[in-house]
This record gives structure tokens, C-alpha cells and sequence, in this order.
């Protein structure tokens, strides 16, 4: 056993062997220039030493990794150190500093909460605080995880904090501020640390690896910097772990292998199959995702976050929202420039919607191929509007009138906009006379036929035309005067008309009857703005259909918000759920028993 003892002495001092420090540990900053992404808080405490304007008692709260208990240990050194620099840091060299680094100072003391979280505990700390310090000016007590003291041990806490001896100075750290009692908050100075940026933890993880002599892709990085979530702590236990992985080099490839997490190439590639309408390659590529054994939620928070970094890449001005790598932005920017705005706000409510309907759907893989081909077709409808613009601006000619109400209908004359155009086919034949039927977009030579998705039928065209132009000249029509009898007969005509065709409108002509306010002026009152909208958006066809069946041309509407407060109806399933409840109390028990959502 001996002889076994003495070869591996031998063996440690003939290779040099020593022991690895995670750099979480190495790393740790020493100084309040050294803490990264909290330097409102370091300068706060660095004046408050300065001008001796210091608390009987702080609390430091925020996420986990971001410094919070570092700044207590720097704090507690600072203030005891006998030769401060100017930069108000500790000099590191007088006995108070030395003692500190030995980690065998008497006048600093760390408390974990969470493992003496009695009043016991707290009793033997007040105790201690009883003694003044040997060296030093100032006792410090450092307690971590304070959210954990019991009821108890708060309550015996409270007089120390309260009124402590001038030498003593307690500084709380917890993740979890709510969790502490008022009495104990409103004894303290509260500094809530934030959550640190991705760009900060990127050249902190930077300047870790040029000290060990490691080559990095900043971009690689960025996906460390990403995965730690804003902390500095998780961050540095990563970057050991992909060190550990891929040697000293850390490529962003290896990054993304040994995380998990999916590539930037896989979003764009499945952009460049969207945008050239490839759907054999859409479905291939994301069965390949899939087959790397990611989840589909996963790919729909990045596909989402893609589409949103392409639509602020449009503009120079928003780049910097995106928390990526240079050499990423600039793919951004270049496959922005390929996508129409439009199209990427319409594509990121297709993923948001299959995003939020992905827990509820049976068939989960089949859900989201069907948001991504709707993608590509909404694309491809966007871009058939493009490539037929004058399809979409020239109207078709009116329908010629019955013989009974053939009358001269004096031209419209054209806008400026109008003029400018080169070609109008609406004004060389706006005539009634016009010989012979013009031929529809898809029979004109040298223009293939093709088939518009979401475009008006010719049929509704001319229909809207029709109404339209009776709308335009009113002069040496019948005005016939009417009753309110025969006026709310033809209104409830009108009401069928629109009841399948626009529900807004049907909803405001149906609440409230229409009243004669004076001479062939109808007057008509809707519940709100929305409705008084969608009748202004309708007028021309509702005053063409009562003109015309009241046989008085004269006829003009007024539209009125009513005052009346209108009676909420639960439309939403949330609006019922509470209706449900309201009637039935146990119903929201059973809901709560039963961990149900409501599905929307």
C-alpha cells in the first residue's frame, strides 16, 4: 500500500499534474470593474464607499449566474480594505485584503439560508454580531438564499437588522424577492439585478478563451451566450463542457451538436424552399429536423424567432434587435431582401397560430407541415397578385341596365392618376353602346389564362360596379315618399342580403330599427365605432338597394353611435367559461381539479 502511495507521488511530480479549476470559479471577478453587465449597481456601491454613505442592510435580488453574491464578497472586501485605490477598489494588499483572499477573514461571514434557515441559526449570528472586529472597520455578513429563512427566523432577524451596531453591515442575496417578508424589504436597499445581455456574456466567454489559448467562432459564442439564458454563471459551465467536447476549438458546429440546438442553416435553407414554392423539399428538410431528434415545438419558437429577425433586418435601423453574430446578420439581410414584408407578417400569424394549437392537435407532425405548405402558398398567391397588376386595377365594364331603367348617365370624370396610365380600357368603353362584349383577362392573346386566389368573382365586380354608378348621379330619378312600414318591409330585405355576406353589418342593421329623422334622410344607430365603420364601407350598395325599392333616388343615410351601454355577451370561451362559473361555482373547481385549458 505504501510502495502504491509513493509511485503516485512520483507520478504527479514527474507529469506536473494539477488540478482543474471550472472557470466559473477561475473567472470570478475580484473587482466591481470585473462584474460583467451590472454596472449601475457597481457604481452605486463604489459611491456609496466613496462618499461613506453606506446601508446598515442591502438586498441583492435577481436570476441566478448574474452576480449577485459576487458583489456582496467584493462589497464586504472594499470596504475593509486599509488602502482603497482610486477607482474605490481594494488594493489587495494590506492584511484586511490578504486575510480575504486566504479565505480565512474573520470579519466577513457567508450564512447559507438554505441550510440554517432556523431561528437557532439566526440566534448564534446575532451573537456573533455582538463582537466588533479585530481588523477592519466594518463586520460583514453575507447570507445567501435569505428566502429561505423560516417565519421564525425572519421574526428574530428583524431587531439586528434593524438597529445593528455601527460596525456591523448584512447584505442579503436571493432569486426569489417575493418570498421575503415586508418587514425584512422595507429594513434594506433593494438593487435588482438584471438578467445579463448576450452580446456582454459573448466577450466575456471571449476573453476566457483567448487567456486559455482557445480558438472560438464568435458566432458559436453567440448559440453559448443564447443557451445560458442571461447567466454568466451557466455560460462559463457551458463553454468547459464544449471545450470538453471539441477541444481548443470551439466552432459553432460543435456548439450546435453538443447543445442540441438547431442551426441557423436549417431555417434558411427552409425559407429558400418557401420563397421558390418547393414543397417536396419543405417536407424532406423537415423530416431530416425531425430525424435529428428535434422536438416540433422547438422548431416552431425558432422558425417564429426567424421570421421575425427577417422582418426587423428590412430596415438598418432595426438590426441591432437581433442577438446574433455579425456573419448572421449579414445572411439576414440578404435573404430579407428577397421577402416581401407582407408575406413575413402573414407567415409569422400562420406559425403563431400553429404554434399555439401544437399542444392540442393528435396529429403534431402533420400540423405543422400544413402551417409550413400554407406558407408557401400564401407566397405564391402574393406573387401572382405581383406578376398581374393590371388584372387586379382594371375593372370590368358595367352591365347594361333592364330597358325600363335605361337612362343617360353622365361620365365620371377621370382622376389625374387616371390620365397618367397608358392604357384604360374602362374609358374608351363607358358607353352603353359599346360593340360587342370585351374579352376577359384570361382570353387576351399573348397572356396564358390563369386562376386569381382571393379575387373577386366577375359577377360581385360587376355588381359593386352597378350599385356604384347609381350612387354617382342621382339627378332626374323618381323620390317617391315612403312610410315607415314600407320602409322597415324593405329593411328586412336588406337584412337577408347581408346575412351571410358580412356579419358586422347584418349584426348593426339588425339591433336597432331604422327611423325616418327628416325628409328621405334614414336615420340608423349602431352599438359601436366597429359597426358604424362597416355601414360606411356598405353605403353606396345599401343606398342603391333602398333607392331603388323605395323608388326614391333622394334617399340618403345617417349613421349614429348609440349612448345606451350595451349588455356584454360572452362571444369568447373565456366570456362563456364565466358566465358558466357565475351560474355554477363548482364548475371552476372541476376545471381547477382537472388542470384543464381552454381551448380557443
Amino acid at each position: 500500500m505504501e510502495n502504491d502511495i509513493l509511485t503516485l507521488k512520483r507520478y504527479s511530480e514527474d507529469y506536473h499534474m494539477e488540478n482543474f479549476i471550472v472557470s466559473a470559479r477561475k473567472y470570478r471577478p475580484a473587482t466591481f470593474d470585473m462584474v460583467v453587465g451590472q454596472a449601475s449597481i457597481t457604481n452605486t456601491l463604489k459611491n456609496a464607499i466613496k462618499n461613506n454613505h453606506l446601508a446598515q442592510a442591502f438586498l441583492f435580488c435577481g436570476p441566478r449566474g448574474v452576480g449577485k453574491t459576487t458583489c456582496a464578497r467584493i462589497m464586504a472586501k472594499t470596504i475593509n480594505c486599509e488602502n482603497p485605490t482610486e477607482n474605490v477598489e481594494a488594493c489587495n494588499e494590506c492584511k484586511s485584503c490578504v486575510s480575504f483572499n486566504e479565505s480565512n477573514s474573520f470579519n466577513v461571514h457567508e450564512l447559507d439560508a438554505a441550510s440554517n434557515n432556523s431561528v437557532d441559526d439566526i440566534r448564534s449570528l446575532v451573537e456573533q454580531v455582538r463582537i466588533p472586529p479585530h481588523i477592519g472597520r466594518y463586520k460583514v455578513y453575507v447570507i445567501d438564499e435569505v428566502h429561505m429563512l423560516s417565519q421564525a427566523a425572519f421574526n428574530a432577524f428583524l431587531k439586528t437588522l434593524e438597529e445593528p451596531p455601527a460596525y456591523a453591515k448584512f447584505i442579503l442575496a436571493t432569486t426569489e424577492k417575493h418570498k421575503i417578508i415586508p418587514t425584512i424589504l422595507s429594513r434594506c436597499q433593494i438593487f435588482d439585478f438584471n438578467r445579463i445581455t448576450i452580446d456582454d456574456i459573448a466577450k466575456q466567454l471571449q476573453y476566457v478563451a483567448d487567456n486559455e489559448n482557445i480558438e472560438t467562432e464568435y458566432d458559436a459564442l453567440h448559440v453559448i451566450a443564447r443557451k445560458a439564458d442571461g447567466a454568466m454563471r451557466d455560460a462559463l459551465s457551458i463553454f468547459d463542457q464544449i471545450v470538453s467536447f471539441a477541444g481548443n476549438k470551439v466552432t459553432y458546429k460543435a456548439v450546435a451538436e453538443n447543445l442540441n440546438v438547431l442551426d441557423y442553416d436549417y431555417f434558411f435553407a427552409m425559407t429558400d424552399h418557401i420563397l421558390a414554392g418547393d414543397t417536396t423539399e419543405i417536407l424532406l428538410l423537415f423530416n431530416e429536423i425531425i430525424e435529428k431528434g428535434f422536438d416540433g415545438a422547438h422548431f416552431l419558437m425558432g422558425y417564429s424567432e426567424h421570421l421575425r429577425n427577417l422582418l426587423v433586418s428590412k430596415d438598418p435601423r432595426t438590426v441591432t434587435l437581433m442577438e446574433v453574430g455579425d456573419s448572421i446578420k449579414t445572411k439576414y439581410t440578404e435573404q430579407s431582401q428577397k421577402s416581401h414584408p407582407v408575406f413575413l407578417l402573414k407567415a409569422l400569424d400562420v406559425i403563431n397560430r400553429c404554434d399555439l394549437s401544437y399542444r392540442t392537435s393528435n396529429n403534431k407532425r402533420l400540423h405543422i407541415e400544413l402551417a409550413l405548405l400554407q406558407t408557401a402558398a400564401l407566397l405564391q398567391q402574393n406573387q401572382q397578385i405581383e406578376n398581374n397588376p393590371a388584372d387586379q386595377a382594371i375593372p370590368k365594364p358595367a352591365t347594361p341596365k333592364p330597358a325600363e331603367d335605361k337612362k343617360e348617365i353622365p361620365p365620371v370624370p377621370p382622376s389625374p392618376a387616371q390620365h397618367t396610365q397608358t392604357t384604360r380600357p374602362e374609358t374608351e368603353k363607358t358607353t352603353e353602346t359599346a360593340p360587342g362584349p370585351t374579352p376577359s383577362p384570361a382570353s387576351r392573346p399573348g397572356k396564358p389564362a390563369s386562376i386569381k386566389i382571393n379575387k373577386p368573382q366577375p359577377e360581385d365586380d360587376e355588381k359593386k360596379k352597378h350599385e356604384l354608378t347609381e350612387t354617382l348621379s342621382t339627378e332626374d330619378r323618381p323620390e317617391e315618399s315612403f312610410s315607415v312600414d314600407s320602409l322597415l318591409s324593405i329593411w328586412d330585405k336588406l337584412k337577408d342580403r347581408y346575412k351571410e355576406s358580412s356579419v358586422t353589418v347584418f349584426t348593426a342593421i339588425n339591433t336597432h330599427k331604422p327611423r325616418i329623422s327628416s325628409e328621405n334622410v334614414i336615420e340608423i344607430t349602431v352599438d359601436n365605432v366597429i359597426q358604424k365603420e362597416s355601414i360606411f364601407e356598405q353605403k353606396p350598395g345599401i343606398l342603391s338597394f333602398l333607392r331603388k325599392n323605395l323608388n326614391n333616388y333622394a334617399i340618403n343615410l345617417e349613421v349614429k353611435v348609440t349612448d345606451t351601454p350595451k349588455v356584454h355577451k360572452a362571444y369568447l370561451p373565456a366570456d362563456k367559461f364565466q358566465k358558466m362559473v357565475e351560474k355554477n361555482p363548482d364548475v371552476e373547481k372541476l376545471k381547477n381539479d382537472l388542470d384543464l385549458d381552454l381551448i380557443y
